[in-house]
Formats: structure tokens, sequence, C-alpha cells
């Protein structure tokens, strides 16, 4: 493990496809499959926090989508992008995670009701004459992203903070195109355009997970995979 870690650098940066990693790590180089986590760790994270709202609950089910990815290798079979494949594996890991748990919230019969729930999130906020910081700026962008319903909140997730196409964010999702461009459209409205314009928020500044936490998870991943290979499985 510590080998692993001691090339984070040059792994991070690696010129290789993900193809091309899948094959390497299929072949024995255990050690790239620490690049895919690097390249995907925040998209992972933003994704499945969108689903749980739970920071902790995020790490934890990405640390199993990654193992289960692994595992899984030789199902690939390369018709969608791996990134895809990756993030259908963690979207069904959280979905899963948030049944279990059974706190399903019952969506809002009209817009009115969505409406409100943002009008309320608004009241709570600094007044509009304010500064912020950047980084005051882009929690409160995290806090209106929250108060998205959950069926438009993954959506935006995927298609404004992590730049995903319509395409691709439907088939990780399991929804049509127009699906998406509907929820994306309504996820809009609802953040009102006045609240990016009065903090300066860029949805890349939100959400991330970097540094140790990064760090973090790719240990936990390797040293799950460690155990796995020293039971045979």
């Amino acid at each position: 493990m510590n080998t692993t870690l001691r090339g984070l650098t040059s792994t991070a940066t690696s010129p290789l496809s993900d193809d091309e990693i899948v094959v390497r790590v299929r072949a024995g180089e255990i050690a790239l499959f620490e690049v895919l986590m690097r390249r995907y760790n925040q998209r992972l994270f933003r994704i499945t926090r969108s689903i749980l709202c739970d920071t902790d609950e995020a790490e934890d089910v990405i640390q199993d989508a990654y193992v289960r990815a692994y595992t899984s290798l030789h199902q690939f079979e390369g018709r969608a992008q791996f990134s895809t494949w990756l993030v259908r594996i963690a979207v069904h890991e959280a979905s899963s995670r948030l049944k279990k748990r059974k706190r399903f919230e019952t969506l809002p019969s009209d817009l009115h009701e969505e409406i409100n729930s943002i009008e309320s999130m608004r009241s709570s906020t600094p007044d509009p004459e304010e500064q912020f910081s950047r980084k005051e700026a882009a929690s409160l962008l995290e806090q209106a992203v929250d108060a998205l319903p959950d069926m438009y909140r993954c959506v935006f997730v995927c298609r404004e903070v992590e730049n995903m196409s319509t395409s691709e964010t439907a088939n990780c999702l399991d929804l049509t195109d127009e699906t998406v461009k509907i929820r994306l459209y309504r996820a809009r409205q609802m953040l009102q355009s006045d609240l990016y314009a009065r903090v300066g928020a860029t949805s890349s500044q939100a959400f991330q997970f970097l540094g140790a936490r990064c760090d973090r998870l790719v240990r936990a991943v390797f040293e799950a995979l460690a155990e796995l290979r020293s039971t045979g499985q």
C-alpha cells in the first residue's frame, strides 16, 4: 500500500485511457486501479452525495462501488464508456443504501410546493448586500442544491456540476434524454438565477473531494481489495 501511495502524483496524471487501464488491471497491474479512482472520486462523490445527502455515507458507498467495480471488471464489455459503467454501479449502491434506511421523501405534488421549499431556504441566507468569500459562496450553492427534491438534484449535479452530457446522464440514471432535460430545466428554475448572480458561485467549486479525503478513500479501497485477494475472492 505504501508503494502505491508514493506513486500518487504520477498515477493521477497518467496519459492512459480508461480502457487501456482496465485491460492492464485485468492483466494483473492492480496498482493502476488507483488511476481510475483518482479520475472519478470527485464525480462519484458528487453524484452519490446528491442521492444520499450525507457526506460520510457517500464515501462508504463510493468505496463499496469501487470494490464492486474491481471485482466485476471481467463483466465490463466496453459497450458504454467506463465512466458511465462506474457511475451506474455507484448510483445503484447509493440507491440501495437509500432504500435500506427507508428514508425516501414523498415527491411534492406540484411546483408551488417545490418553490416554497426553495424560498424557505433562501429566507435563511445572508442579506443580498453582504459580500461572500468564494468558499462561503460555494457552501451556499451546496445548500441550495441540497434543498432540491431528489429527482431533480441528481440530474442537476450530473449535468451542471459534473458537466456530463444529457445522454450520459440519462444512461447513468436510467432516464430518457427528454426526462433529463425537463428535470434539469425545473432544477434551474428552483435554484433561480439570482442566487448565482448574488453569490458569484460557480458549480465547479461545489462538493469538492480532494486532498486527504481522496487519499483516504484510495487507501481504504486498496485495503479492501487486498483483503479480498487474501481470502481468495
